[in-house]
């Protein structure tokens, strides 16, 4: 846990948990003189264009991700794209909608796509005003478009990107909503940011013009600009990173597979939503059952609460082949990251469950770097020992409804 939970931890007369079971911390796999494109090479598939060149920056929860955002908002000087899933009329929501209408009067081309399912509970007088000062913001599939079947509904807008003048961007499970301000301002969600510069950026607009013209069929700009921005985007260094932007569930899914098959001393993922499927089930038995360290960080409570009962049907089957697993409590656990051997690691929007895998609209940013990848493993680390550790004894030892109420909700994991 970083110093600012810590402290809340301790105000609230809780006490961290299971400190001594944290997972500990191994040298390096890799020599330091080792490139990251090698890396790269050795933990993303083939088939994944790896971008060279990133500055990276991990952002833990609202705390640190909404200033930053905010920053780039009112900084900008040309255009401004932001996707999220939930844009919520509470204070962040109104916290942003001003900096983006403030961007938009000063000159600023402002686009906005927020998902009309995360986004229902919102305020439909608070977007007409961001509209009547310039910004052009779109639900994408509104509910008016329910006529078009049920498959049609089920495939929403779940990503969580902002792109500001392709020089910065924004890539994580944060949204739009009073739940990622701190504790005392909003519900102080877990989750993790990824703030990057470089090439990437404009792999990262790339997804978002792609959505956009495929909800609304507008025309963003010729070929010709396309190609001259690609060009230009290729030559803006800013780091050392080596990151390949995924959208496809199913690059997605195959870069954890990989990353875990590959794994030599350790794979630790924080999940939000985990119901995997028997691939990745596979995955995560062998590499614990061959010695190397799998840990997952999980909800104890969730704001889907059923989902909670049907990852513990998961639990026994995973906790006999050697996977470590951790309960975080304090709040909502809503990251999506995962890190291996201290490398390779993953931040985005794709949830380990059957919707992101079946129906979402996802990115993650993939990337192998030993610092960012040391930074994110520090992260979970930290983050376990504000865990309770499941021991698979007394796991066995819950009550008998409760055993039959996993089975149910594991019979209807395919659709939860």
């Amino acid at each position: 846990m970083g110093e600012q939970e810590a402290e809340i931890g301790t105000e609230s007369g809780e006490q961290p948990r299971q400190e001594a079971g944290c997972p500990p911390a191994h040298e390096p796999v890799w020599s330091p003189h080792v490139s990251s494109t090698l890396l790269a090479r050795y933990y993303l598939p083939r088939r994944h264009q790896v971008l060279q060149g990133n500055g990276c920056q991990l952002l833990r929860d609202g705390v640190e991700a909404y200033p930053a955002m905010l920053a780039a908002i009112r900084g900008a000087r040309r255009y401004i794209h932001l996707e999220t899933y939930m844009f919520i009329t509470d204070a962040v929501g109104e916290l942003f909608g001003e900096a983006l209408a403030e961007a938009a009067e000063r000159g600023v081309h402002v686009q906005v796509l927020y998902d009309a399912l995360g986004s229902w509970t919102s305020r439909r007088g608070f977007f007409e005003a961001l509209r009547a000062r310039g910004v052009d913001i779109r639900p994408f599939k509104p509910f008016s478009s329910l006529n078009r079947g049920l498959r049609h509904l089920l495939r929403r807008d779940h990503r969580k990107i902002l792109a500001v003048d392709g020089e910065v961007a924004f890539i994580g499970g944060v949204n739009i909503s009073a739940h990622w301000a701190p504790e005392g301002q909003g519900s102080a969600w877990r989750d993790d940011v990824l703030r990057v510069e470089g090439p990437a950026v404009y792999e990262l607009e790339r997804r978002f013009v792609a959505t956009w013209r495929l909800a609304f069929q507008d025309r963003f700009r010729s070929w010709r600009e396309a190609r001259r921005r690609r060009r230009q985007a290729a030559r803006q260094r800013r780091g050392e990173v080596s990151l390949a932007v995924l959208s496809s569930r199913r690059s997605i899914h195959l870069a954890y597979l990989h990353a875990i098959a590959r794994a030599r001393r350790s794979v630790l993922v924080a999940a939000a939503y985990f119901i995997p499927d028997r691939k990745l089930v596979a995955a995560l038995r062998e590499a614990a059952q061959r010695g190397v360290e799998v840990s997952l960080l999980l909800n104890a409570k969730s704001d889907h609460p059923w989902l909670v009962h049907a990852t513990r049907a998961f639990y026994e089957k995973l906790l006999t082949a050697g996977v470590r697993i951790f309960e975080w409590e304090r709040c909502v656990l809503h990251a999506k990251t995962a890190v291996v051997d201290g490398v390779w690691g993953t931040i985005g929007s794709f949830n380990l469950e059957r919707r992101s895998l079946l129906f979402n609209h996802e990115v993650n940013a993939v990337f192998a770097d030993p610092g960012l990848g040391r930074r994110l493993e520090e992260s979970f680390r930290g983050d376990c020992r504000s865990c309770h550790e499941v021991d698979l004894e007394k796991f066995r030892r819950r009550p008998l409804w409760q055993k039959l109420f996993e089975r149910v909700l594991y019979a209807f994991r395919k659709v939860l």
